[in-house]
Parts: structure tokens; C-alpha cells; sequence
């Protein structure tokens, strides 16, 4: 396929009550194993980086990398900047070929966030590229503040963003208990905005079946990363074991981490695509 922007991808998720799972990769062997998992499901992806990554050179450097996977791959892969905090951040991810930016208000007063966001959603259309925005606030060590219906209208009506970020009850990282998803917040929402996709973030850890519910509410993007890079650490520490101080050349050693990564996100895409 292509290198595409989220927009398509998207509303298609949304009008066919399915997600598309997008996943936040640090190096090499992250991405590889998204693209494999998508490829195995024949399923379009979303390879993400986080903002922190941009507050170095890490985001730019492995942007030609990213751009070439994507472009081999066979299934349409959209890259974007997860939780941009800057507009220097988003300028710098277009200008590296990212071809979709979040630029994360969240945590501002609504005026604040809705202006950040429709010049972060400018800058992105003029690139030929899609943005995505945040109301509410999905809390990762601090408050959580659940989107409501008016103003989740307001912010997509004044910034024109391609998809919304909401929140329902999930948390960044993994869970201290179960969290409740507000479902009849999100369905209110979604059947206020019928044609906006929507986004869950916090999707690690969340129960699936809630997961589940929240796609046939209109969540159409589906954020994971603690649990994928966890998958990594761990996959690795066990072949480190494996070893036991033996040498392995370090490509040989990843390979089972690939896979063991590919087959976690096979299984996230392929729950998030109701299959």
C-alpha cells in the first residue's frame, strides 16, 4: 500500500464500527513488529511516536527509517506524532514526513487548548496531512477530567480536527484497579458527532470487552503503549536469560522479540478489527 494520513483510515474504522489499532514504537524493532502484525492481519496501522522523543533528535533521526517500513509495507500506514506539546513539535514532525500530528491541550482551559489545536490542525492541512486533538483529560499521575458532550462539539466545531481524543475512564499506563469506561458518555458523544472518528487513549491494560463497547460507540483509534513496550522489555529480558552470558550477535537476538511483539499487536489489531 502507502504511506496515507489517518483520515481515511479512520472514517472507514468509524462507519464500519471497527478501530485501528495505533501503537507507539521507539526503534527498529518496535516498528518492524507493528508492520509484521498489521501485514499478518491484513489491517492498516498506526505507528506512533511520542512527544518526548521530539524533545531530542531520537523523532527526526528515525523518521527515514519509519518512512522507508512504512512504504514497503502492504497494508496503508499512517505516521504520527503521539501527544505533540509544542508547535515546534508538530512543525518538526511534518517537515520529517510524519504524515499525522496530535498537538495535546489537554491540560489547558478550553480556549487555550481549542486555539493551540486549530493552528496545530492548520499547519497539518497545509501539509497535506491530519491532526488529531484532545478534550477532556486522559491522566497519567494526575487528575482525570471525563470529556462532556458540549464541549467535545465546541472543540471539533472550532478547531476542525480529523479525529478527537476523549475521555471516558481510561488512564495513561497500567492500572492500580479496573477502570469503569463510561460508555453512555462516549455514545452521547459519539452520536453528537457521527462523522468525527473518535480516539481512546489509555487502551493499555483496559478490558477488552469495554474496548469492545466503546468502538460500537464510535471510537475508531485505539492508542496502546505500555503494554507493547512492556511486551519488548520483557521478550528481552528473557532472551538476555536464554543466553546466560553467552554472545549472540544483536539481529539474531532480536528476532524472537520481533516476534513476540508482532504477535501481541496481531492480536490488539485483529480484537480492535472485531474479527
Amino acid at each position: 500500500m502507502a504511506l496515507v494520513t489517518m483520515t481515511e483510515m479512520l472514517r472507514a474504522a468509524r462507519r464500519e464500527k471497527r478501530a485501528v489499532g495505533a501503537f507507539n514504537v521507539a526503534n527498529y524493532e518496535t516498528a518492524l513488529a507493528v508492520l509484521k502484525a498489521a501485514e499478518r492481519e491484513n489491517s492498516p496501522v498506526i505507528i506512533q511516536v511520542y512527544d518526548r522523543l521530539f524533545q531530542s533528535e531520537k523523532a527526526a533521526d528515525i523518521a527515514g527509517m519509519l518512512l522507508r517500513l512504512a512504504h514497503r509495507s502492504n497494508q496503508a500506514v499512517a505516521l504520527h506524532l503521539d501527544h505533540g506539546s509544542t508547535l515546534e513539535h508538530v512543525a518538526v514532525a511534518l517537515h520529517a514526513g510524519y504524515t499525522s500530528v496530535m498537538l495535546d491541550g489537554s491540560r489547558l482551559p478550553f480556549r487555550e487548548n481549542a486555539e493551540l489545536t486549530a493552528l496545530a490542525v492548520k499547519l497539518a492541512h497545509a501539509a497535506g496531512c491530519s491532526a488529531e486533538g484532545e478534550i477532556g483529560h486522559v491522566a497519567q499521575g494526575d487528575e482525570t477530567s471525563l470529556t462532556s458532550v458540549e464541549e467535545a462539539c465546541a472543540f471539533a466545531a472550532e478547531t476542525k480536527v480529523d479525529a478527537l481524543a476523549i475521555s471516558i475512564g481510561t488512564a495513561h499506563g497500567y492500572y492500580k484497579a479496573e477502570p469503569k469506561l463510561d460508555l453512555d458518555r462516549c455514545r452521547a458523544i459519539g452520536e453528537a458527532l457521527p462523522e468525527l472518528p473518535l480516539v481512546l487513549h489509555g487502551g493499555s491494560g483496559t478490558p477488552l470487552e469495554a474496548v469492545r463497547g466503546s468502538i460500537r460507540c464510535g471510537i475508531a483509534k485505539i492508542n496502546i503503549a505500555t503494554e507493547y513496550m512492556d511486551t519488548y522489555l520483557k521478550s528481552s529480558r528473557a532472551e538476555l536469560e536464554k543466553l546466560d552470558g553467552k554472545f549472540l550477535p544483536v539481529d539474531k537476538f532480536y528476532d524472537p522479540v520481533v516476534e513476540a511483539c508482532a504477535a501481541h499487536a496481531a492480536r490488539l489489531i485483529r480484537f480492535f478489527a472485531g474479527k
